[in-house]
């Protein structure tokens, strides 16, 4: 099983939904584009993830990161 990854601290979340709103990407674009991926995530997921109610995995930050076109810098500041 995937190590999860605590936003303790960090808006990790907000910082996805800030990237994905000034890319012009609405949540089910972006799920999409990272189902294409085979990352496995709803949107609910990503939902859950951007109110920081969920932790994310590195592999979902990673096809994140790559669908946003982004550095983990920017996601994690």
């Amino acid at each position: 099983m995937e190590q999860k990854i605590k936003q303790s601290g960090i808006d990790i979340g907000g910082n996805i939904r800030r990237i994905r709103l000034e890319k012009g990407y609405g949540q089910t674009e972006l799920v999409r584009m990272l189902q294409l991926i085979d990352i496995n995530i709803t949107r609910e997921t990503l939902v859950k993830i951007e109110r920081g109610i969920q932790h994310i995995t590195g592999s979902q930050l990673r096809g994140i990161r790559d669908c946003l076109d982004t550095t983990y810098d920017e996601l994690l500041k």
